[in-house]
């Protein structure tokens, strides 16, 4: 019955505890093991359902997944490269094999589950005798322990330790993609199974080159001359001592882009490679020799074209000033 005979009639009257304080989403929120005289309800539930979570539960033996992120250069990820990472895991104890087990130790049924993994207590409670049932304490639902533990990992199987790899890392990988070593995760207890080690590709970015996709973006500068001719211009590519030969195009103009087929980055296990986008900048001189000026007036005048008079020397000055 209510530990409160004044709770119990707000209770049975509004369904409510004088003074209970307000949740998250503005409601009331009332505490359970208050009105039930300080019986805890997790214990209910696992009367019914064996658990909290309705499970077996017991100690994880299985090794979990680990993660890492490996910084690579664009340059790396264009060949493919090996790359060591150095971590921290529980790796699998040396002195026992991973076992847990020391000199003449031998697993054992546990004596207080009798090698179920599981303890079965009773409580009293306001519904009468429960029976609930938990994870084995001394064995950890595992229903076996060790007689004679390792003294290095302590009957666990595994010890810290600090890890070399080597991983593959093939190329045309992109940003955020994963790679799976198998095994090199944390190590399981007492020779189970070890997790994997999965490594996050992260790619630094490039002095001269954005990616997209399997393409490459790159920019260049031309004279004023090459925009209006044309030109053959090289630019350095994403391998080393690479050339790509950029074909401008007549009447090129400022911020045009020329597409190059078959340099930009390789694609993920194929031959194939993406393209190249060279984004054009037209330069113009901000000075010219006097020769210059007659040739490009000539220019002009064969356009047809209106251009301003030679400024003399006092009125360039008057211009700096002004």
């Amino acid at each position: 019955m209510l530990s409160d005979t004044q709770k119990r009639a707000q209770y049975d009257r509004f369904g409510t505890i004088p003074g209970a304080a307000s949740g998250p989403g503005g409601g009331s929120y009332v505490d359970m093991s208050d009105i039930f005289g300080g019986f805890d309800m997790g214990d209910l539930f696992s009367s019914f359902f064996g658990g909290a979570a309705g499970g077996r539960g017991g100690m994880r033996r299985e090794g979990r997944d680990m993660g890492v992120g490996l910084r690579l250069t664009l340059e790396e990820v264009a060949t493919g490269v090996k790359k060591e990472i150095v971590y921290d895991r529980l790796a699998p104890c040396e002195s026992c094999g991973g076992s847990g087990l020391g000199e003449d130790g031998h697993e054992v049924e546990c004596v207080q589950c009798h090698g179920s993994g599981r303890v079965v207590t009773v409580q009293r409670t306001f519904l009468g005798d429960m029976q609930s049932s938990s994870t084995c304490p001394a064995c950890g639902g595992a229903g076996k322990v060790i007689d004679h533990p390792c003294e290095d990992c302590e009957g666990q199987g595994r010890v810290p330790d600090r890890q070399h790899v080597t991983v593959d890392v093939p190329a045309g990988i992109r940003e955020g993609q994963q790679l799976r070593v198998s095994g090199f995760g944390e190590a399981g207890v007492r020779g189970a199974r070890s997790g994997d080690l999965i490594v996050t590709c992260r790619i630094q970015p490039h002095e001269y080159f954005e990616r997209e996709g399997d393409n490459l973006h790159a920019r260049a500068n031309i004279s004023f001359i090459q925009a209006i001719l044309g030109a053959d211009i090289e630019l350095d590519g994403v391998f080393v001592d690479e050339k790509v030969l950029v074909r401008i195009p007549e009447g090129c103009q400022n911020e045009q882009v020329v597409r190059v087929k078959g340099m930009g980055m390789p694609r993920l296990n194929s031959d194939i490679r993406g393209d190249m986008y060279v984004h054009i900048s037209v330069l113009i001189p901000k000075k010219v020799t006097k020769k210059q000026r007659e040739l490009l007036k000539k220019v002009a005048d064969e356009f047809g074209e209106e251009v301003a008079a030679p400024r003399s020397p006092l009125q360039k000055l008057r211009d700096a000033f002004n």
